[in-house]
């Protein structure tokens, strides 16, 4: 008899989060029953119903106005949405004349825009990962001195090293001198209570499947209800209120919703489970090797993320290792995978070349257990040594 496979264990809920059972269900009713959410009938009002049910989910995680949220296909699409010149905000019109962007951003912020390249700033991280305020004040007010609007995107949590972005107070500043702020929250929505209105933000986007819903969906949340995108990405048709034309995905959006409820259930203490998984995993790993060194541990970070630089070997070659132990983790970000060089992340921070191509995320989530931890240990503690001590590595 052949032997059973081994357990995969998943560290990569940063990538994507593992489909929860209470998405799963609606998604499986909502695929049961069918329906076109624009039809008038009986079919197509209990589809729109799930829509709406779904936007309801997502206004009670985010504290937003249920009018201001538009459906995507997925974060990347609700920050090409929303980073765009003519806005409309508290009633005003808005023509921003430069996005100033971190430049720790996911790469639908900083290319993924609808501004042209000169239009573009982006604005240098501290060596601890938070974008500095200092550059950006003085951004802001040498924008405003020549009369050109701004646009600021600062995402709430960097989806590499876990670090949490000053959001509040970039949106004070940005505000103080009357430019429009955005906010990515894909990382953060699900895994830390999030108000809108604390961070003073005038939009922000999330993501299905970073939460346990199912990839395809995402949302662009305004601050205010009526704060709007003047030109739609997508138009032809009047869906979503004019702001998103095509027919809505009933079945993954049933899912986000179901997804957004089952993680507002116990925000609080769900985080306290995961920073303990997280601090248990960093410090068994910290105990196999000893110069292994682990990115923010001296700031805020999401309590589900570590990334941790290994010295002398490639994030690349040890994510294939441990793969082929039956652990799942990333080299950066997912969307970036295939590319070859350090992350612009860890460029950003200051980290050399050497170092920043030796960094690994682990990333934990709502199915994450103590079990995980033992097996992810075991793996790291048999693949490292043997990954350092190939003849080939320095190569």
């Amino acid at each position: 008899m052949s032997a059973a496979p081994a357990h995969r264990v998943f560290l990569d809920h940063n990538a994507t989060s593992p489909l929860r059972p209470q998405a799963r269900d609606a998604m499986l009713d909502a695929l049961d029953r069918g329906g076109n959410a624009s039809s008038i009938h009986a079919d197509g009002r209990a589809a729109r119903q799930r829509v709406e049910q779904a936007r309801m989910e997502i206004a009670a995680l985010t504290g937003a106005d249920p009018r201001g949220i538009v459906f995507t296909s997925g974060a990347s699409e609700a920050n090409a949405l929303a980073l765009h010149p003519a806005l409309e905000v508290h009633g005003r019109r808005v023509t921003c004349d430069v996005l100033l962007a971190s430049a720790g951003e996911h790469p639908s912020v900083l290319h993924g825009h609808r501004f042209a390249p000169e239009q573009v700033e982006t604005l240098p991280l501290r060596t601890d990962g938070r974008i500095d305020l200092d550059a950006l004040d003085a951004a802001l007010a040498r924008h405003a001195a020549a009369g050109r609007q701004a646009l600021v995107s600062v995402m709430l949590a960097n989806n590499e090293t876990g670090i949490l972005q000053p959001v509040a107070e970039a949106a004070a500043l940005a505000q103080a001198r009357g430019a429009v702020v955005h906010c990515d929250a894909v990382q953060g929505a699900g895994r830390l209570p999030l108000e809108i209105a604390a961070l003073g933000v005038d939009f922000l986007t999330l993501s299905s499947h970073k939460m346990g819903g199912p990839q395809g969906a995402g949302a662009l949340v305004a601050g205010h209800g009526d704060n709007v995108v003047r030109q739609p990405l997508i138009a032809g048709g009047g869906q979503e209120r004019g702001r998103r034309a095509g027919t809505e995905n009933v079945a993954a959006l049933a899912g986000f919703g179901a997804a957004a409820r089952a993680a507002r259930v116990d925000l609080e203490g769900e985080a306290a489970r995961l920073s303990a998984l997280r601090d248990r995993l960093e410090a068994g790993i910290a105990a196999l090797v000893a110069e292994a060194v682990v990115l923010g541990a001296n700031v805020a970070r999401l309590p589900n993320t570590a990334c941790v630089i290994f010295p002398g070997i490639k994030a690349e070659t040890l994510v294939i290792a441990l793969d082929l132990a039956h652990l799942s983790v990333s080299a950066g970000s997912a969307c970036s995978s295939g590319k070859v060089g350090a992350s612009h992340v860890l460029n950003a921070m200051g980290l050399a070349e050497d170092e920043a191509r030796g960094a690994i995320r682990l990333s934990l989530g709502w199915s994450s257990t103590n079990e995980d931890i033992d097996a992810a240990l075991a793996a790291i503690g048999r693949t490292v040594p043997r990954v350092r001590n190939r003849p080939e590595r320095a190569a």
